[in-house]
């Protein structure tokens, strides 16, 4: 068989196992082992693959220290002390507490990015849902949503911003005035759609005016340090440095005061976490060198030069649907590596590149594997016993997804324009 269509069979294979999770096996299974049949079969040589695996060192860190942070979160009792006050601000509606969870997502992916809201608030929405005696999947979904409709909001609301500006990233002023528009409309529109979807859901009476216990001593450490490390993130921000290494620092220091407190091995809490994101991650990333390889992206910059020169704001348009529907075929964590590569090889205008960052951000609504976050939203809520199909999920996604990504395209080719 042509050794470009056999790689491009097993890349296909592992996305669709990663989508269908075939035996109900992890999605890091499927890309782990469709990046080492590459290898193996001589498809990809060893030393790209390392290299490729390396790009992801900064996501890794990341992640890393969001998920010591929420699993610090879940074991000292903050997110059952933050969900009874939600519930209680709520004063029985259902629906006022969707709208504050929505209003608290758009808050935290602003600030903590987009991965934050679906590690650290997914466990604490469950508890609030719980609490209330509501089903929690209406109040689920506000997080895996908003995770993705508030990621461009600011430089740091998403890793995959940094990953498609690489080391181009505007200044915040400029950033800002690209993108607040886009933004705001993303977010509104990703309200009123999700909201009409689950408007049988959220009739009739919750609980209300429930007590509150006092917050312990290590779950102020837990809050002190999910609230230092967001600020760290917009001080990183700022200077355009990468998030990751202040993230896991953050993370293992507020972890080892309260084990050190608490005189704990840390076996426990590192058994509790989702490690298996990890070599997902990395897999998409072998996946992704395998593309660049086979001279797809290089193709890709050629057609998107010509056409940017014939018509910069359709080329625009139709990229970023391009790239907002692929997404959800490969993860747009190595959907905007491609068009990172892409524009940077094409020298795409910053039209053009904001429009393939709409959609790399907004897209994955779509579907339950088009965005990291979602993927870890999902791995949140399996872990309590929820289960959301992709079916299920992409019957809600096409309905919430599509206008909000038209609108924040739409604003935004207007300003450039």
């Amino acid at each position: 068989m042509n050794p470009v269509l056999l790689s491009w069979s097993i890349a296909l294979a592992a996305t669709a196992g990663v989508i269908l999770r075939p035996f109900r096996w992890p999605e890091a299974i499927w890309a782990v082992a469709g990046a080492a049949l590459l290898v193996a079969l001589g498809l990809l040589p060893a030393h790209l693959a390392w290299q490729a695996i390396g790009k992801g060192t900064d996501v890794y860190l990341f992640l890393i220290g969001m998920m010591l942070l929420s699993e610090l979160g879940r074991r000292e009792g903050l997110f059952d002390w933050i969900a009874a006050l939600a519930v209680n601000h709520a004063r029985g509606s259902p629906r006022r507490l969707f709208v504050l969870v929505y209003l608290v997502g758009v808050v935290v992916t602003t600030f903590l990015s987009n991965d934050a809201t679906a590690v650290v608030m997914t466990p604490a929405v469950f508890v609030a849902a719980r609490k209330a005696d509501m089903k929690p999947l209406p109040l689920l979904y506000v997080c895996a949503f908003i995770a993705n409709a508030a990621s461009f909001v600011l430089p740091i609301s998403n890793p995959a911003n940094l990953v498609l500006y690489e080391n181009r990233t505007p200044a915040l002023a400029l950033w800002v005035g690209r993108f607040e528009l886009p933004s705001v409309l993303s977010i509104v529109a990703t309200f009123v759609m999700l909201r009409w979807t689950q408007l049988q859901s959220l009739d009739g009476r919750c609980a209300r005016d429930l007590p509150v216990e006092p917050l312990s001593t290590n779950g102020k450490v837990a809050l002190a340090g999910i609230s230092v490390t967001a600020v760290a993130l917009l001080t990183v921000s700022a200077f355009d440095l990468q998030l990751g290494l202040p993230t896991a620092v953050f993370g293992i220091l507020t972890a080892l005061v309260v084990l050190v407190k608490e005189r704990q091995s840390p076996l426990e809490l590192v058994s509790e976490i989702s490690w298996s994101v990890l070599p997902l991650v990395a897999g998409l990333f072998v996946l992704v060198e395998m593309l660049d390889h086979t001279g797809v992206i290089h193709e890709l910059a050629q057609l998107i030069s010509i056409a940017t020169r014939q018509n910069q704001p359709l080329t625009a348009a139709i990229s970023g649907l391009l790239v907002a529907t692929g997404s959800n075929a490969i993860n747009n964590l190595p959907a905007g590596l491609i068009a990172s590569a892409t524009a940077l090889t094409a020298n795409s205008p910053e039209t053009v590149i904001d429009a393939l960052l709409i959609g790399v951000d907004l897209g994955p609504n779509l579907s339950i594997t088009g965005s990291l976050a979602t993927i870890l939203w999902l791995a949140a809520i399996r872990r309590e016993g929820e289960e959301v199909s992709f079916m299920q999920f992409s019957r809600i996604g096409v309905i919430v997804m599509l206008p909000a990504l038209v609108l924040a395209l739409g604003a935004r080719l207007i300003a450039g324009h």
